[in-house]
């Protein structure tokens, strides 16, 4: 475990906490994409397979249990739940998600580290996270206007990202560890999906402006 790792764990952790704290506390989910949402839950049980076999540590255990719970609950909260489900924006979030799914799977299928079937899921779930945020950043360019906590929301999961990257920069000078060429390359391919994002939240920061983003 370095700072960067930490730092990560604690944005991406972040950046969950506030999408909940935006739709319990407002009863809404307006800005939220459901399809991204969805695209997380698949990442996560494709990933953990090996959620109560091989325990690494009691960290990564609850860290492992609290993403795929949340992601199960916002999706419950944008579907089913009696109010929060009318504020939902189905007409803007309509990126196709399920080329993004077959896409990432065929990736695994020709490029993965092992012959056994976890290894083909763990960079299935690595390919698809690296992608699972474009229904959300296209339905915010389609609405333009961005509320604080879903701005937040997306900041926040960008830098949990950036800050992984910076962990896997500082272990190869530092623990010299093997190089795993599949997470590298989808966390360059991720971390530059955010860099357009950035740049307007940081400039809306700067101005004390509303985040707009354009179409």
């Amino acid at each position: 475990m370095n700072i960067f790792r930490l730092a990560g764990d604690v944005s991406h952790l972040s950046s969950v906490l506030i999408l909940l704290l935006k739709i319990y506390g407002t009863k809404s989910c307006s800005g939220i994409s459901l399809k991204t949402q969805e695209l997380y839950v698949v990442v996560f049980m494709a990933r953990y397979l090996d959620l109560f076999t091989n325990c690494v540590s009691r960290y990564n255990l609850v860290m492992k249990l609290v993403f795929v719970g949340s992601s199960v609950s916002i999706i419950w909260y944008i579907r089913l739940h009696p109010i929060v489900w009318k504020s939902y924006d189905g007409e803007q979030d309509t990126f196709p998600h399920y080329f993004l799914i077959a896409g990432s799977f065929a990736m695994a299928i020709l490029y993965h580290e092992g012959f056994l079937l976890q290894e083909v899921f763990w960079a299935f779930s690595i390919y698809l996270e690296a992608v699972a945020i474009l229904p959300q950043l296209v339905l915010l360019q389609r609405s333009r206007n961005v509320d604080n906590l879903t701005g937040q929301y997306v900041f926040f999961l960008g830098a949990y990202r950036g800050l992984y990257l910076m962990n896997w920069i500082y272990r190869y000078f530092n623990d010299k560890p093997y190089i795993r060429w599949i997470t590298w390359s989808s966390s360059f391919v991720q971390t530059a999906l955010y860099v357009d994002f950035f740049y307007y939240y940081f400039i809306s920061w700067k101005n004390n402006e509303k985040l707009q983003l354009p179409a």
